[in-house]
């Protein structure tokens, strides 16, 4: 891992070689619309920003709604404005994400057909990574599924395959079927510390790369929200609904602020923010690859950019290990939680974006009622 050009520059890491991206990834899902109105021209027009930082690696998804669109329209507008090897050189991380209910039904066909739906979205002929994710592991065919991705890579239209979402029991099933797996992207943060249970260990042993989601807690980790009162879970974004429940099983608002606090002094020290500061931790992690932040625009960017700048020492980590201490949770395997569609955080997922707005069911409060 290096840090070109001097402090501050963006660090980089080589998945594979001849496969480097960004040590931060732009994340996509900001984009696709659960988080607020998006200005699609504004979103592309910025994405160049982000690239002449250093930010080189972007991340989205098959059922983010309109970013692959979104990415295609910038990738063809940077090869028209700088040529095609620029173009080239940005990494792009989509998924395939099939439907709860047709987890049964997925074949080598269907398979195809997702790929070459993205990959006429983002006006590829190959697809940089392509990451699986499944939503149930009781309904049999991950593997076969897997199988499908690396058929199509030898075709050429897939560079690299991954996984999202997996535990570390699963994944390593998925790896000894043979496919060639280069790293798997898992929701990991200051608050949400399930990774640390095994699945690091795993994937350091097996050379496979960590991709760190909710590095953020969907904003929860930031200024915004130092010494406010709690919000309950009466949001619209649905995002900030899930890393809530996050922040409750780790011990409730009170010792959420507690560890803002402890990040706020360091952040005093390191003339940085709290975002800062929790981006830098994870960065540090061991087993860590990258951190996928999301943003919907260029506008905080340079505070982005302050994590190249900043070192955390003993005392700073002994601070928030001091925190993290006293914490209750969460408990339990990678995205264990989630995968429990009756428990508040599973009620809240939508199953069914492959063919629109399709869900597993109406959406519910944490507690029970309906939204």
């Amino acid at each position: 891992m290096t840090r070109p050009g001097g402090e501050g520059a963006v660090e980089t890491v080589a998945l594979r070689p001849g496969y480097c991206i960004s040590r931060l990834v732009k994340g996509g899902w900001q984009l696709a619309g659960d988080h607020g109105p998006v200005a699609p021209e504004r979103a592309v027009a910025d994405m160049a920003d982000f690239v002449d930082a250093g930010i080189v690696a972007f991340d989205c998804a098959d059922i983010y709604t309109g970013v692959e669109e979104m990415i295609g329209a910038f990738l063809a507008r940077i090869a028209a404005a700088r040529g095609r090897a620029c173009a080239a050189g940005i990494k792009v991380h989509t998924k395939y994400v099939p439907d709860l209910e047709a987890l049964s039904r997925i074949d080598r066909r269907s398979v195809a057909r997702g790929i070459d739906r993205s990959l006429a979205r983002l006006g590829r002929e190959r697809l940089d990574l392509v990451q699986l994710h499944w939503w149930d592991f009781a309904v049999p065919g991950w593997t076969a599924c897997a199988g499908h991705l690396a058929a199509l890579q030898a075709q050429g239209k897939i560079d690299r395959i991954g996984v999202t979402n997996f535990d570390e029991r699963h994944l390593a099933e998925l790896a000894a079927s043979g496919v060639d797996l280069v790293s798997a992207q898992v929701q990991y943060s200051l608050l949400d510390r399930r990774p640390e249970g095994g699945f690091l260990e795993w994937a350091r042993a097996n050379a496979m790369a960590v991709f760190a989601y909710g590095a953020l807690a969907g904003g929860f980790l930031t200024d915004r929200w130092i010494g406010a009162p709690d919000p309950g879970f009466a949001f619209a974004n649905r995002s900030l609904v899930k890393y809530r429940l996050i922040i409750e099983e780790f011990g409730g608002w009170g010792l959420f602020q507690d560890l803002l606090r402890t990040l706020r002094s360091i952040a005093d020290r390191r003339g940085a923010d709290i975002a800062a500061v929790a981006v830098r931790w994870m960065l540090d992690a061991p087993g860590v690859t990258a951190v996928i932040l999301g943003a919907r625009y260029a506008d905080r960017l340079p505070r982005t950019l302050r994590v190249f700048s900043i070192a955390l020492d003993e005392d700073d980590r002994a601070a928030i290990r001091g925190v993290q201490a006293r914490a209750r949770g969460p408990g339990g395997p990678v995205y264990g939680l989630e995968r429990d569609r009756h428990g508040p955080h599973g009620r809240i997922m939508k199953y069914g974006l492959q063919e629109g707005a399709g869900e597993a069911g109406p959406e519910r409060r944490p507690d029970g009622g309906r939204a």
